[in-house]
């Protein structure tokens, strides 16, 4: 790959040795005669990213995930360096982190397109995206949701449960993992949905095909659900509203050291 000439810093400040580490990496891309602009935002401004080569990411998978909108429109590729707690996007650990960003530095890394979610009201034309995992559950009571689910428009089922996760590859080891969902290959371009808590217990993951378009329908006469991206931007969803959702054809660039395997992380991040 190409070396990298310009590169934004991302820094979340609050992690121990994030600051130290971000001021280490920055001297050193500098050194090698890279133009560095830095922010401790997130999300990052709109337009921080335009024109730059990488993004790098010090802190957590939250940290990774608050700039997903802004790389994926930028398409810029995104490495991460955790300073967080189980890293299954920032996999580059801090005694690792200047040995192997200045090996890509260098352009000794490979590219990774991860597949993302699109999601809106139906209808709407505003959409957001998710690189995890759209989470739909019932806004304020904490009762059982009753979602009615189409794929393609045809009816799936109709669904009463506390609520729906709709996981790409990447998110499968997240929230989806956690409620009984599978652990999906990176490369598959699917869509797994997994019903948290189900009332009827024949309820479990339903995997999509990537061409498939799905709408979720609110049917009750009263209550509002709670749309939730990555776990980071929520909207509301309210009654007889529908919720539509899709593979994005947008991916989500990411940065891998030439050693990177998916399954090694898996291995050592859930033992």
């Amino acid at each position: 790959m190409s070396p990298l000439k310009k590169i934004a810093f991302v820094v979340n400040s609050s992690k121990t040795g994030a600051a130290g580490l971000s001021s280490q990496l920055e001297r050193l891309a500098r050194d090698k005669g890279a133009a560095v602009i830095a922010s401790d935002a997130f999300p990052v401004p709109a337009g921080f990213l335009e024109g730059q080569d990488a993004c790098c990411v010090i802190g957590g998978d939250g940290t990774l995930l608050s700039v997903v909108r802004e790389a994926s429109r930028a398409e810029v590729p995104v490495f991460g360096i955790n300073r967080g707690s189980l890293g299954f996007l920032t996999t580059v650990g801090a005694e690792d982190a200047l040995q192997e960003f200045d090996a890509v530095l260098d352009g000794h890394y490979t590219i990774d397109n991860r597949s993302m979610l699109a999601c809106g009201k139906a209808g709407d034309g505003d959409r957001g995206i998710a690189l995890n995992d759209i989470v739909i559950k019932e806004e304020k009571t904490g009762r059982l949701a009753t979602l009615e689910v189409r794929a393609n428009d045809q009816s799936v089922t109709e669904f009463l449960c506390d609520g729906l996760i709709f996981s790409t590859p990447t998110g499968s080891t997240a929230y989806n993992l956690s409620a009984g969902g599978p652990i999906i290959e990176t490369r598959a371009r699917v869509i797994a949905m997994t019903p948290i808590c189900p009332h009827t217990l024949s309820n479990r993951t339903i995997i999509f095909h990537e061409d498939t378009r799905i709408h979720v329908r609110n049917p009750m006469p009263s209550g509002t659900m709670d749309v939730t991206l990555d776990g980071q931007h929520h909207f509301a969803l309210g009654t007889r509203e529908e919720l539509e959702l899709f593979v994005s054809p947008q991916p989500l660039p990411l940065i891998q050291t030439r050693d990177y395997s998916h399954f090694s992380v898996i291995r050592t991040k859930l033992g």
